[in-house]
């Protein structure tokens, strides 16, 4: 059980993954600086530098057991993290402890360390994200053909299918993820730039102003790439004491487009839940209400609503933080860093996990769905009424104003009386549809034009290649924490 007395974050408590969880651990950040302190200590070993094997085997057989007490017992003396987790790993490596860190400044650490957990994050959200259009492409595949009533400023539009619409809502999630993707292939590692990004203190160790130390600095960023399995062109050309603060920015952007997605899919299950059409899952036990014994709340669409709505709230601050960087770098960004690179990959995991058990579950009421259209449908098909009626020698412009007329008076009593919708017994008391077959025009497949064959070509299109890319990493479902 949690201290009840201590604040926990409902983002790691409540939604996040484990293996999101995991990226932005205290155990993952500090294990991974020991590998970039092992990184700069072998490549600088390679580039000539005096570090001894025993050294390297000293670092490397420390990457993990990283002392968190020594650690903050340091901090809390020196006030400076980095300097805390240098100082602890030289009482566990203590031959190593003269050249940790040798050249490099803290953002060494920091900065490189927060790329590879960007990366890592955004390739689990992409996983989820593929697995999210996976079951609604499934979903959109198998109710393909069922014709419901489309909406337009949330009135009464020409009939889609439900297919069509989940194609719709999965079409958005793709955008999302070619985001995703395309900002994965945009990441590039700070390398080891020193203090103000100059190399200046890299320059000094190999030697001075010389072409072969020039050489070298350029070396290490790339042999420093490699061995933390990084591209060795996909790193940073010039930076200042950071890489640029911009990029978290672009990174939380890319996480709010596909937020907007997930809850654009969302609301729209809210509303057809209100109009008893889809529902997301429902478990036998679960309770809607503590007040009304009848509820079934849409509450996890609701959650991945509200973590949405957070994630996208979350896009002023990287760019704030970017824009008030003072010339080579303030220290103001730290703080406000440690919440607002986390945060947005937390909760938009969990809104992840929480689209993939709803759409795994959908529930989908047929005659409901028939019932609701049924009751609009010959509003809908007034157009083809008139075309008829003209096929038959009647003037167009006459017609469309004898199906106006009616069909408002129709409305009326609908809302005002509760009537049903009479329009097609007025019509066939009009001399000019005399001989035209009613029923025949109010054919529901008709309406829905091409929606069947648009998810066909949707799936075998967009939603295919995807599949191909996420083979053995698709998610069926997820069990949620609550």
């Amino acid at each position: 059980m949690l201290d009840p007395l201590t604040y926990h974050s409902a983002l790691s408590e409540r939604n996040a993954s484990a293996a999101m969880a995991a990226i932005w651990s205290p155990q993952r950040k500090f294990s991974t600086w020991r590998r970039l302190w092992l990184a700069l200590a072998e490549a600088e070993k390679e580039l000539g530098l005096a570090i001894t094997d025993e050294q390297i085997a000293q670092l490397r057989d420390h990457l993990d057991d990283v002392n968190y007490e020594r650690a903050g017992e340091f901090e809390k003396k020196l006030r400076h993290d980095v300097m805390a987790h240098v100082h602890a790993l030289g009482e566990q490596a203590p031959s190593a402890k003269p050249i940790i860190h040798l050249g490099a400044t803290s953002q060494y650490v920091n900065c490189n360390t927060e790329m590879l957990q960007i990366r890592d994050a955004l390739e689990l959200v992409a996983a989820k994200l593929a697995s999210g259009i996976d079951q609604l492409a499934k979903f959109a595949w198998e109710h393909r053909t069922l014709a419901t009533l489309a909406f337009t400023h949330l009135q009464p539009a020409q009939p889609t299918t439900v297919g069509r619409r989940a194609a719709q809502w999965a079409y958005d999630l793709t955008l999302g993820l070619e985001e995703i993707e395309y900002r994965l292939g945009t990441l590039r590692l700070r390398g080891a730039k020193g203090t103000t990004g100059t190399q200046a203190s890299f320059l000094s160790l190999f030697g001075g102003d010389t072409p072969e130390s020039h050489r070298k600095c350029l070396e290490l960023d790339r042999l420093i790439a490699r061995k933390l399995n990084w591209p060795a062109d996909r790193v940073h050309v010039i930076t200042s004491q950071t890489y640029p603060r911009v990029v978290d920015g672009l990174v939380v952007s890319s996480l709010a487009a596909v937020a907007a997605a997930a809850a654009k899919f969302a609301t729209d299950v809210r509303l057809l839940a209100h109009r008893k059409e889809v529902e997301e899952p429902f478990e036998a036990d679960q309770i809607g209400s503590s007040a009304m014994p009848y509820k079934r709340n849409p509450m996890r669409c609701e959650r991945i609503c509200g973590l949405c709505r957070f994630v996208i709230g979350l896009t002023q601050t990287p760019f704030v933080t970017a824009a008030e960087q003072w010339m080579e770098r303030t220290l103001d960004d730290s703080s406000t860093r440690r919440l607002s690179l986390p945060e947005p990959f937390l909760a938009l995991d969990g809104a992840l996990d929480i689209l993939i058990n709803v759409t795994s579950g959908l529930v989908v009421y047929p005659k409901r769905i028939a019932a609701n259209l049924a009751a609009e449908l010959p509003f809908m098909a007034s157009e083809n009424l008139m075309m008829a009626a003209v096929s038959r020698g009647a003037d167009r412009q006459e017609v469309h104003e004898l199906i106006r007329r009616h069909a408002q008076t129709a409305a009326q009593r609908v809302k005002e009386e509760g009537a049903e919708n009479d329009l097609l017994e007025r019509l066939a008391k009009e001399k000019v549809f005399a001989g035209v077959d009613l029923g025949a025009a109010m054919t529901r497949g008709e309406f829905v034009g091409r929606a069947p064959k648009q998810v066909e070509e949707f799936i075998q299109q967009v939603v295919e290649p995807i599949r191909q890319r996420y083979r053995g990493r698709l998610m069926q479902s997820v069990d949620l924490k609550v």
